[in-house]
C-alpha cells in the first residue's frame, strides 16, 4: 500500500476550527451553567453552608479569629453579593484586655463582587447594627489592636468605598497602658447617602487618664474623607478636675495623633489639678486659660507656642512632658507681670484665701495657729518622688504695693525628690537678691537648706512701701540668710533650723527724725523741729543687725548700729517655731543731751501682728524718779533723771561690717563692748548657749560680704 496516499478519515483543515469552536463554546457554556448552577445554590440555601468557611478564610487573612454567633448569609442577589450575619465577633490580639476587636449584633450588606478582587473594596448598601470597637494599645506602645499581619508593624484597617449606610448603636472602647488612659465613647447614628455622610459625626463618653475621671464629646467635621482613607478632622473636649481640655486637628488615621499639630486649650480654677491628673505637682494657681500647639513625638509631647493668663499675671514659653518610665517635665517660661497674689503659692498660700482674706487667713488655712503668717501646707512628698523636672523661669515685674521686686530669674530641678532652687536671683529695690534653695525629701522628714543673699540695696526705697520716706536718706543694706532645718512644711523646717541672719549697713545717711525717734531723745527732737531741721541727715557710720539661730529660736547677736550722734543696741530675738517677737533697742547719745528720755523701744507681739511699744517700763521708772526727786527736792532735781550725759561708746566698724558675732565686737579703743550680749536669748530652750555654741559664736561669718 502507498503510504502516501491520504487517508479518508481524516477531517478537512476548515473542520478542526469549527471543533474548537465548539470545544470552547461548551467550556463556556459549562461555567455558565456552574454558575449558575452556583447561583442558584447559594440563592435557595442563602449561602448560609458558606458560615465556616467564611470564618476560616476571613480569620487567616486577618491573622484573627473570626466567629458568626447567630444567623449567616452569603450569596448573589441577583448580581450583587449580599451579606448578612448576626452576632460577628472579631478577636482581639492574645496581649490585649479585651478578647474581641469587634463585636455587632447585626451587619447587612450589597456588596460590589469584583472589588472583592480588584482594587478598592466597594459596598453600596450596609446596614450595622449595635457595633462595639475595643482599639487598645500593647504596654511597649510598639502596635496596636486595629492593625492585621504577623509583620512588625502589621497592616491598618482599610475602610472600603460605601455608598449607602446606616450605622446605629456604635460604641468604641479606647485603651493606652502607658497614658494609663482609658476611653469610652458612644458614636452618633450616622446615615449617608451617595457615599457622603454630610454632616459632622458626633461622639461623647468617659473614661479615666491615671486615676481622674473624665467626660468627652467629640465631633468628627470630615467623616467622608475619613470614610474614604482621607484627612480626619476632629474636634474634642475633655472635662477632668474643674478643667475643660479642647483639642483641634487633622489627624492621618481615626486613631493615630502622632507627629500631628494639634491646636489645645486648657482653662480652669487651678491649674494644679490639670497637672495633677498626671501626677505632676505644681503650685496652686488661680484661675487660667493657657493656649499651644501639641505634638506628641514617642514618649514626648510637645507644647509649643504656649500663651495665657493665670490670675492676673501673663505667661508664655514651652513645656515637653516625656512619658518614659519616669515622668519628666523639661520647660521654659517667661511671665512679663506676676501679680504678687498669683505668687503667694509658691510658699504654701491659697491665693484665693489671699486675695480675699490676707495672709494670716491663707496661712490658718494650711493647719497654722492663729495669728501665724508661715503656712503648715505639708510638700506633695509622695508626687515628687515620682516625676522629675527642669524649669527655667524669668518674670519681668512683680506687682506689689510693698515689695518692689523685679527681673526673677528661677532656675528649678527636681530629681527623684530633691527639689533644688538654684539660683533663684531677682532685684529689689535698686538690689540685688541671689539665693540657693534645697528641699530633699529623700530624707525623712525633708533637710531644707536657705542661703539668700542681699546685695547692697537703698533702705530708702526698700521701706518706702511701708510709709518711710526715701528722702534724706541714703544708706544701703546688705545681708545673708544661711538657716538648715528639718521638716516637710516651710513652718517645720524653720522651726527646727540653725544658722546665720545678718544684715550689714555700710556708711550712709538716715533722716534725723527717725534716729531721734528710736532714742526718744525728745530735748533734740523738740529743738531740731522748732529749728525746721527735721530732714538734715544724719551720718551713720555702720550698723549690723545680726541672729545666731538655733533650733528654730534666733538671738540677737548683735544688733548695733553707730551713728555720729548715737549707738543704737538691741537685745532679745524671735521664734519660727510660735513666730513670737521679743525685741527691745536702745540709744545712747555721745554727747550731753538734756530731756533724753534714753530708755528701750520694745518690738513685740508677731509676725502676723507686731506691737511697739515706746513706753516701756524702764522709762515709766525713770519718770517715777523724777518726779520723786521733785517732790523731794525741788523741780529742777526731777528733771535730772532725764539728762544723757552722753558716754555712749563709739562702735569700731570693723567687725561689724564683717558680719561678726557680738563676742567679736569692739569699741573704737579695741575693746571688747560690754553691751550687746552674747547672742543668746530666754525666749531660747534653755536660755544659755552651749559650749559648742559659745565656741560657734566666736567664729566669723565666713563669706558673708
Amino acid at each position: 500500500m502507498d503510504s502516501t496516499a491520504p487517508r479518508t478519515d481524516d477531517p478537512t483543515p476548515d473542520a478542526r476550527p469549527s471543533r474548537r469552536r465548539r470545544l470552547i463554546r461548551n467550556i463556556a457554556l459549562g461555567i455558565v451553567v456552574a454558575i449558575l448552577a452556583v447561583w442558584l445554590v447559594l440563592f435557595i440555601t442563602k449561602g448560609r453552608f458558606l458560615k465556616r468557611p467564611f470564618e476560616s478564610i476571613v480569620g487567616g487573612l486577618m491573622h484573627r479569629t473570626v466567629d458568626v454567633g447567630g444567623d449567616f448569609q452569603l450569596y448573589f442577589a441577583p448580581l450583587r453579593i449580599k451579606f448578612y450575619a448576626e452576632g460577628i465577633t472579631i478577636s482581639n490580639p492574645g496581649w490585649a484586655t479585651r478578647p474581641a476587636l469587634f463585636t455587632a449584633d447585626r451587619i447587612e450588606a450589597r456588596i460590589a463582587p469584583l472589588s472583592l478582587l480588584f482594587g478598592k473594596r466597594h459596598i453600596y448598601w450596609l446596614d450595622l447594627v449595635n457595633g462595639a470597637v475595643d482599639l487598645e494599645w500593647n504596654r511597649p506602645h510598639s502596635t496596636n489592636s486595629w492593625t492585621f499581619s504577623d509583620k512588625k508593624g502589621g497592616e491598618p484597617l482599610a475602610f472600603p468605598r460605601i455608598d449607602v449606610a446606616t450605622v446605629t448603636g456604635t460604641q468604641v472602647r479606647y485603651l493606652d497602658p502607658r497614658m494609663r488612659l482609658l476611653a469610652n465613647v458612644a458614636v452618633d447614628d450616622i446615615r449617608s447617602q451617595d457615599a457622603r455622610i454630610g454632616k459632622a459625626v458626633g461622639l461623647k463618653g468617659d473614661g479615666r487618664l491615671r486615676d481622674t475621671p473624665f467626660t468627652v464629646t467629640a465631633r468628627l467635621l470630615s467623616p467622608d474623607a475619613t470614610a474614604n482613607r482621607g484627612r480626619n478632622e476632629l474636634v474634642a473636649r475633655m472635662r477632668a478636675a474643674g478643667n475643660t481640655i479642647d483639642v483641634a486637628g487633622t489627624l492621618p488615621s481615626i486613631a493615630d495623633i502622632e507627629n500631628v499639630p494639634l491646636r489645645t486649650l486648657a482653662r480652669g480654677r487651678d491649674m494644679s489639678t490639670l497637672l495633677g491628673i498626671i501626677g505632676v505637682a505644681i503650685p496652686q494657681t488661680r484661675t487660667y486659660r493657657i493656649h499651644a500647639q501639641l505634638v506628641k513625638a514617642g514618649e514626648e509631647y510637645r507644647f509649643t507656642r504656649m500663651a495665657g493668663t493665670f490670675g492676673n499675671s501673663d505667661l508664655a514659653g514651652r513645656l515637653t512632658i516625656t512619658n518614659g518610665d519616669r515622668i519628666h517635665l523639661d520647660s521654659q517660661l517667661a511671665t512679663r507681670r506676676l501679680d504678687i497674689i498669683d505668687a503667694a503659692p509658691f510658699i504654701g498660700y491659697n491665693p484665693d484665701i489671699v486675695a480675699e482674706k490676707g495672709a494670716v487667713a491663707a496661712a490658718a488655712a494650711t493647719g497654722a495657729a492663729p495669728q501665724r503668717l508661715l503656712p503648715d501646707a505639708p510638700l506633695p512628698i509622695q508626687t515628687m518622688q515620682l516625676f522629675d523636672a527642669d524649669l527655667k523661669w524669668t518674670v519681668g515685674i512683680v506687682r506689689s504695693r510693698n515689695l518692689p521686686i523685679s527681673n526673677i530669674d528661677l532656675t528649678l530641678d527636681l530629681d527623684r525628690g530633691k527639689l533644688t532652687l538654684s539660683p533663684l536671683t531677682f532685684a529689689m529695690a535698686r538690689g540685688n537678691v541671689a539665693s540657693d534653695m534645697i528641699f530633699d525629701t529623700r530624707q525623712r522628714p525633708s533637710a531644707v537648706t536657705y542661703d539668700i543673699r542681699l546685695a547692697p540695696t537703698p533702705m530708702g526705697r526698700l521701706l518706702a512701701g511701708y510709709g518711710l520716706a526715701e528722702s534724706g536718706t541714703s544708706g544701703t543694706i546688705k545681708g545673708r540668710i544661711q538657716l538648715k532645718g528639718r521638716g516637710d512644711s516651710i513652718h517645720d523646717s524653720l522651726s527646727t533650723s540653725a544658722g546665720r541672719i545678718a544684715f550689714v549697713m555700710p556708711q550712709g545717711t538716715l533722716w534725723t527724725r527717725n534716729v531721734q525717734l528710736a532714742e526718744l531723745d525728745l530735748g533734740t527732737f523738740a529743738q531740731k523741729m522748732f529749728e525746721d531741721k527735721l530732714k538734715k541727715p544724719v551720718q551713720v557710720n555702720c550698723g549690723l543687725i545680726g541672729f545666731t539661730v538655733r533650733n528654730g529660736v534666733a538671738a540677737a547677736d548683735p544688733i548695733l548700729i553707730d551713728t555720729s550722734k548715737n549707738v543704737i543696741v538691741g537685745r532679745g530675738g524671735f521664734s519660727f517655731r510660735n513666730e513670737a517677737v521679743d525685741l527691745a533697742f536702745r540709744a545712747d547719745g555721745k554727747k550731753f543731751s538734756f530731756l533724753s528720755g534714753q530708755s528701750p523701744v520694745g518690738l513685740g507681739g508677731y509676725f502676723a501682728k507686731p506691737t511697739l511699744n515706746v513706753i516701756s517700763g524702764e522709762l515709766l521708772s525713770r519718770a517715777g524718779a523724777g518726779l520723786g526727786l521733785a517732790l523731794v527736792a525741788t523741780p529742777i532735781a526731777g528733771v535730772l533723771a532725764f539728762v544723757d550725759v552722753g558716754d555712749a561708746k563709739a562702735t569700731a566698724c570693723g567687725p561689724v561690717l564683717a558680719g561678726a558675732t557680738a563676742i567679736q565686737q569692739r569699741t573704737t579703743e579695741g575693746k571688747p563692748r560690754d553691751d550687746v550680749g552674747r547672742g543668746t536669748t530666754a525666749t531660747s530652750e534653755d536660755g544659755k548657749a552651749s559650749k559648742g555654741q559659745q565656741k560657734n559664736q566666736r567664729k566669723k561669718f565666713l563669706g558673708i560680704f
